[in-house]
């Protein structure tokens, strides 16, 4: 497929569906806002060859529509885990028949692996000592801490097994040698660096940037922990991939790479990290994390700079999000083949909302099975996680509710706390700490199932004369926006009790006014990333039932931004007006 970075981006201008910005622009802030109107209107990847401060042109959008992420893939998401389990499947048992019928499907895994190499492009040029400042690296948002790598492929090696592990972090450019290493919970270069630092070593950190645009992919999967992700992108290539040992490091690293930043992190080598407008729409806090000391800087002669932005949904990352999931879901149905389907929503940054269909074989499987995937690596970090009958499209929310209101009885709602929560999620009492919501949706939970039609919507006047608008999101939710500033919530949640109509909803969600109701993707990121199940889950009533608690409901949902948050992301509006201004000069057609 795409051997490296290049061969993408000539294949996408071939197609038209690659714009080169001749204009020079800058990596503060103006990339961001031209990057969020294109893939806003589905509009191609980005090429921008004048950039200010730098000599490096730099690529962004790569990733912007299913299309090109499946471009990536050689097929479609879904193909490729389905091939993987007819593999598995009629490999068992083997023989001379089953193989000659898995010919196609073994010649794609057959490549899986890397291809040691004795040079590479990237090697072309070596910067030592090096100068990050000659990279056009980013700053997305006005109140970043300053400049980030957003695209970095952090390899790291296991010290004890030497297994492999590259995943994306973000770097906070601090100068000309030091940057952030900003490693969250659940990250397997994190695991790598906490056994180093038992074992009293440094630990060698190789940075990718550029590449087969299969490693970004790769890099982002929810892989188990000591797979290695490199893998998967010579999966996806249907080749191996080229490496090159490097002595200084021990590590292997991609011979068609753009750049490789070769360094060290060390026990207590600590500086703070951010604040950073992230793919929760809002500013990640700022904190202690790691420093990375480069080394030297290996490139590519004229060696093109990879970037996205993140920030409010849509983004790359969210169509990056569903094909990986669409990959996976096969695999997962193998190993658990009560699962039917399951869905994180990348409109809340994945981890605030998962939604699973399962099909009970025996009474109250539905919840060992919940429990189940709430213990899988990345999926152990979901907020609020729903189960549902088999025959319930996951992914369209407005069915969850309406399986919700059948289905759902005091005794499936489940609240956990404390529980360890993503790092990014601000919701919780302390960092990387939380609770977890378990909705049970299924049949046999017991009580009775809901045939009522679904309850009426109340208008805002008969609520709060600060309520702005007021929308049913299916029967058991009802979305209630109100002004900013509002803090009469006892008095609304008593006025929401008592309402006819309110009260039949099994939720009453509270949200601010930032957050559109008529605009689905809107109203879930607004929603999910802006409430703690623990904190902000009021009760009509509690109840004991033996030694367990039962909610009552209605439920009320504080979902509005609250004083302590950090603040949503917002564009700059003297950069913003600039961008306007220069529209014309971009060349681009879409936005």
């Amino acid at each position: 497929m795409y051997p490296d970075l290049r061969s993408f981006i000539a294949d996408l201008e071939r197609r038209g569906d690659l714009v080169r910005v001749k204009a020079e622009v800058d990596p503060n802030q103006e990339i961001t806002i031209i990057q969020h109107r294109v893939i806003a209107a589905g509009g191609p990847a980005l090429l921008f060859e004048k950039v200010k401060g730098s000599r490096h042109p730099i690529v962004s959008n790569l990733f912007g529509t299913p299309r090109r992420v499946a471009m990536v893939c050689g097929s479609s998401p879904a193909e490729l885990g389905e091939r993987v389990v007819r593999v598995a499947h009629q490999l068992m048992p083997p023989s001379v028949s089953n193989l000659w019928r898995l010919r196609h499907d073994l010649r794609r895994l057959f490549p899986m692996r890397l291809r040691r190499v004795q040079s590479g492009p990237v090697l072309d040029q070596c910067q030592e000592p090096p100068d990050l400042n000659q990279l056009p690296v980013l700053t997305c948002w006005p109140e970043d801490g300053g400049a980030f790598f957003t695209l970095p492929l952090v390899h790291t090696v296991d010290p004890q097994t030497g297994q492999g592990n590259l995943g994306i972090y973000r770097l906070q450019r601090f100068d000309a040698t030091i940057t952030g290493m900003h490693w969250q919970i659940e990250k397997g270069g994190g695991f790598h660096f906490h056994q180093a630092c038992r074992l009293g070593r440094p630990l060698p950190v190789s940075v990718v940037l550029g590449g087969p645009p299969s490693l970004i992919i790769a890099a982002v999967a929810p892989l188990p922990e000591g797979v290695d992700e490199r893998l998967l992108a010579a999966y996806l290539m249907g080749q191996p991939l080229d490496v090159v040992a490097r002595p200084q490091s021990g590590h292997r690293i991609p011979a068609s790479a753009e750049f490789i930043l070769e360094g060290e992190v060390r026990a207590g080598d600590v500086r703070r990290e951010g604040p950073f407008g992230d793919h929760f729409g809002h500013y990640s806090a700022a904190a202690d994390y790691p420093v990375f000391r480069v080394r030297r800087i290996l490139s590519r002669k004229d060696a093109i700079y990879p970037a996205t932005v993140v920030g409010k949904p849509v983004q790359e990352d969210y169509y990056i999000g569903e094909a990986l999931q669409e990959m996976t879901l096969p695999l997962l149905r193998m190993l658990k083949p009560a699962i039917v389907d399951l869905w994180a929503y990348p409109e809340t940054g994945f981890h605030a909302l998962a939604v699973m269909a399962v099909r009970q074989r025996y009474a109250r499987e539905a919840l060992k099975l919940t429990l189940g995937m709430l213990g899988e690596g990345q999926v152990s970090l979901t907020k609020v996680m729903i189960t549902v009958e088999p025959e319930v499209n996951v992914r369209d929310f407005r069915q969850v509710s309406t399986a919700l209101w059948r289905y759902l009885t005091p005794e499936g709602v489940h609240l956990l706390s404390p529980t360890a929560q993503d790092t990014l999620d601000f919701t919780g009492p302390a960092m990387n700490t939380g609770s977890r919501l378990i909705l049970l949706a299924v049949n046999g939970q017991g009580g009775s199932v809901r045939i009522q039609p679904p309850p009426p919507v109340p208008s805002a006047g008969d609520l709060h004369p600060q309520v702005r608008a007021v929308a049913a999101c299916g029967p058991a939710f009802l979305m209630v926006q109100v002004q900013d500033g509002f803090e009469q919530w006892e008095a609304l949640c008593e006025i929401l009790r008592r309402n006819e109509a309110a009260r039949q909803y099994l939720f009453q969600v509270v949200v601010s006014a930032d957050v559109i109701l008529d605009d689905p993707v809107m109203m879930l990121w607004g929603w999910f990333t802006r409430f703690d199940p623990a904190a902000d889950s009021h009760p009509a009533g509690r109840s004991i039932q033996g030694n367990r608690l039962l909610l009552e409901f209605p439920i009320t949902i504080d979902a509005r931004w609250k004083k302590g948050y950090p603040r949503p992301v917002a564009f700059d509006p003297a950069v913003e007006r600039r961008v306007n201004g220069r529209w014309k000069e971009y060349g681009i057609t879409h936005g």
